[in-house]
């Protein structure tokens, strides 16, 4: 058998990423801007009078945007990156 008669594997090698840099950046920063919109929700239902103590959100997780794929999520975990917090959950890794 030749090699043309054989298909051309479209999975990438041990040596190429799956993902691009660029695209893993994209998805940090979409996931940072989705936690941070999710946060300011939380923090603006905790009090609704004027005198409210103000008190910080408590969200740390959050399902990641599913305009990319879980992929992208579960390598940028292996960097180490975010942090996997479990049911389909991620957290912000350590800086």
């Amino acid at each position: 058998m030749s090699s043309a008669d054989q298909p051309q594997s479209e999975e990438p090698t041990p040596d190429e990423p799956l993902h691009t840099k660029q695209e893993l950046k994209a998805a940090m920063k979409a996931f940072r801007k989705r936690l941070k919109l999710t946060c300011l929700d939380d923090q603006s239902k905790i009090g609704v009078g004027p005198m409210s103590s103000g008190q910080t959100s408590s969200i740390v997780g959050i399902n990641p945007p599913d305009q990319y794929p879980v992929t992208v999520w579960e390598e940028l975990a292996k960097q180490g990156r975010l942090k996997y917090a479990g049911n389909g959950q991620y957290e912000l890794g350590q800086p």
